[in-house]
């Protein structure tokens, strides 16, 4: 089962940045700067947290998950948007090994 995850991230140096963004960008939908709606199963979810981990400097920054629900229910609709976009989305492609 998916469920729709919002997650939001701050990092204090430029350089973790730009390792951290293109995961992202492999994983969810940018919506605004440093923040992504994803759609993940657990396995996903995991796989994600195991690609940021070690990039991390634990003691200056931050990244935030939130758990919005299946993506069949509440968790599709719970997000209201307004005014324009700031952030194009990537597209993405999956590679099957």
């Amino acid at each position: 089962m998916r469920n729709v995850y919002l997650i939001s991230y701050d990092i204090s140096s430029p350089k973790r940045y730009r390792k951290i963004y293109p995961i992202m960008c492999g994983h969810g939908d940018a919506v605004q700067y440093s923040v992504f709606k994803a759609e993940l199963t657990e396995i996903e979810l995991h796989s994600l947290k195991e690609s940021l981990w070690p990039l991390l400097n634990h003691s200056e920054d931050r990244i935030m998950i939130v758990n919005l629900g299946p993506i069949e229910g509440r968790g599709d609709n719970c997000i209201e948007f307004w005014g324009d976009s700031k952030v194009t989305s990537q597209e993405r492609s999956a590679i099957i090994l």
